[in-house]
């Protein structure tokens, strides 16, 4: 098809603000699918993306359409996943489009997430297309929305376009303003091949398939190909543009959005924002914007019955083939055996990685309570990073430590400042700026240890501000902490899969938390069994979980008082030899509580 012809465009929103619905009602005008067949979120290939009402995994679609002009364009679609840990997923599949559509929810307004997303498209020169979305709802105000996209975003709100998604309306005048506003692709069709990776997904029978924008020359099928980042050479098998389904096609030219299949075994072998060109006449230089993905959450998976293991390892090396950003390694512990590991993208990835083993693979698992990767650096000079408890030096040997730190944005309601402004401080947080962006909402900026964010920050801001603050994140790099490991004994032997490294100052009521959440999920045993928080040889931390008792002098009814102290004795003696030879199990119960400790 002629470049001029074709649309590249994106929809970038916050969550749950009605990007899927409104790719939906793209496709349902296309009749890209018989409505037999239609479901809402045909673009969301995962069962937990329909259940959560997120994308996780971003999908491309070549949407046909007749403008009025009687002229047939090609409208490449490249959906985006809508939460902050996979905003670099979001910047490869920005810069594979010339323009965006910005939706925004008529009751919710301008969020976090949508100014951050609106400076990525920026960042590209995108052409910015603000979307007004859920217009039907009772609840929707839509002239307070156009002054926030006047106030905050910095747009002609005139140039809005008010739809919804649900019912399809506006849908059409906005497929026209997309023909019109949007440019066409610009690239040399004569020039040598120069494609960009924005997303890849595994395909039993054929390999990994390829998502590909050519920005430079033409990639044709028995074509040899090569990655600009690992100088791997590949032959492309086939090539196609995405209906849906894959769609074959003989060739992709400059400007085009399609795919590739050349016989790759593994995702991983393919990064998003790498480089593809012709093996025998490569082009000058690669494009801007590729890095490596980078995990920054950290936590191990163990069988919750060990001899699941082997099941564990299958499960794990077909969701990577699945999930290039998915890192593992074999680990093992004392409590919970052989297991793995792993470095996550955010929470959400971690949460999306725990479902899909225990849906997709059927796995019982136990996860360890999640970490950041810490800088250590020794007394000797050497510096190390250290993501796991376990493998934390002895602090005699330590000089100094430092942990990641986060610039966060908070946007919310006035009235629900004060409360967010004392959470983000209960979380060691560092405020930079406040502004009010009108008399009802506030953008609030903090600088915060990651650490910190990882347990219930979110869910805290969720419930005090009643779902209505959003909070988008970037990384900003390492920072000075004091560090300590905190061990956790039960019955006076550690239990090496409950040790965290924490904050010295939060160490204490860590501490506490665990304890009592264990005594709690513990049973009661023959024995009085003391669970206990410590650092290196100090115990910061105890609960007891009392022992069953038996009325040992029931059977004396009168007489000398010598023998029931000689009974009394002899039971105490024997729950002593108990309690040396006793073994405590821990139920998975325990394992989760820990995760949840600070959701008190």
């Amino acid at each position: 098809m002629e470049q001029n012809d074709i649309r590249n465009f994106c929809i970038i929103a916050h969550i749950d603000h009605g990007k899927s619905t409104l790719a939906d009602r793209f496709i349902q005008r296309a009749h890209l699918v018989a409505d037999r067949d239609f479901h809402d979120q045909i673009l969301d290939s995962m069962d937990i993306e329909r259940e959560r009402g997120i994308t996780i995994k971003s999908q491309a679609v070549a949407i046909p359409h007749r403008a009025r002009d009687g002229r047939e364009y090609l409208l490449n679609l490249v959906d985006t996943p809508g939460h902050v840990d996979f905003a670099y997923e979001v910047s490869r599949a920005i810069s594979s489009t010339e323009g965006a559509l910005l939706v925004i929810d008529a009751t919710q307004g301008v969020e976090a997430q949508t100014l951050a997303n609106m400076y990525l498209a920026l960042e590209h020169n995108l052409e910015i297309i603000p979307v007004i979305n859920k217009i039907d709802m009772p609840s929707a105000d839509v002239p307070n929305v156009k002054k926030q996209i006047e106030h905050d975003l910095g747009m002609d709100p005139d140039g809005a376009f008010l739809i919804s998604a649900k019912l399809g309306t506006g849908i059409d005048e906005l497929m026209e303003a997309m023909v019109e506003r949007i440019p066409p692709p610009r690239g040399d069709a004569a020039a040598p091949l120069k494609a960009l990776i924005f997303d890849s997904h595994y395909d039993s029978y054929r390999g990994v398939v390829v998502h590909v924008r050519i920005f430079d020359g033409a990639m044709k099928r028995d074509q040899q190909i090569r990655f600009w980042s690992n100088g791997a050479v590949y032959q492309a098998e086939e090539v196609g543009i995405f209906r849906l389904r894959l769609s074959k096609t003989d060739a992709l030219s400059a400007g085009e959005v399609g795919y590739f299949i050349a016989g790759i075994k593994t995702v991983s072998d393919t990064r998003v924002g790498d480089t593809v060109t012709d093996h025998q006449r490569p082009c000058a230089e690669a494009l801007k914007g590729f890095r490596e993905v980078k995990p920054v959450v950290f936590s191990s998976i163990y069988p919750v019955d060990s001899n699941d293991y082997e099941e564990l390892v299958a499960g794990m090396e077909k969701l990577k083939l699945n999930d290039a950003s998915l890192v593992y390694e074999k680990d093992s512990s004392a409590a919970l055996g052989f297991g793995f590991r792993c470095g996550f993208l955010g929470l959400l990835h971690l949460e999306i990685v725990q479902e899909r083993l225990e849906r997709e693979y059927d796995l019982s698992i136990v996860f360890t309570a999640p970490s950041v990767r810490y800088r250590v650096f020794m007394q000797d000079g050497a510096e190390r990073l250290i993501d796991n408890p376990l493998e934390y030096p002895d602090t005699t040997l330590i000089e100094r430590a430092e942990e990641p730190y986060i610039k966060a944005g908070i946007i919310t309601p006035g009235e629900y400042l004060g409360s967010i402004m004392t959470l983000a401080l209960d979380k060691r947080g560092t405020q930079i700026s406040l502004t009010y962006l009108d008399e009802k909402r506030v953008e609030v900026f903090y600088e915060l240890p990651l650490a910190e964010v990882l347990f219930d920050f979110y869910d805290k801001l969720k419930s005090i501000s009643h779902g209505y603050a959003s909070f988008d994140y970037e990384l900003l790099g390492y920072r000075p902490t004091e560090l300590v490991k905190l061990d956790i004994l039960v019955n006076g032997k550690p239990v090496d899969a409950l040790s965290q490294l924490v904050f010295k100052g939060n160490a204490y009521a860590r501490a506490r938390s665990i304890c009592r959440k264990l005594s709690a999920e513990i049973p009661r045993h023959q024995f009085k069994i003391p669970i206990q928080g410590a650092i290196g040889g100090a115990i910061i931390a105890r609960e007891t979980i009392s022992a069953f008792r038996k009325d040992v002098t029931a059977k004396c009814y009168g007489g000398d008082i010598t023998r029931k102290r000689k009974l009394l004795e002899k039971q105490k003696a024997g729950k002593k030899r108990m309690k040396t030879v006793g073994n405590v199990e821990l139920p998975q119960t325990a394992f989760l509580s820990v995760l949840k400790a600070d959701e008190e």
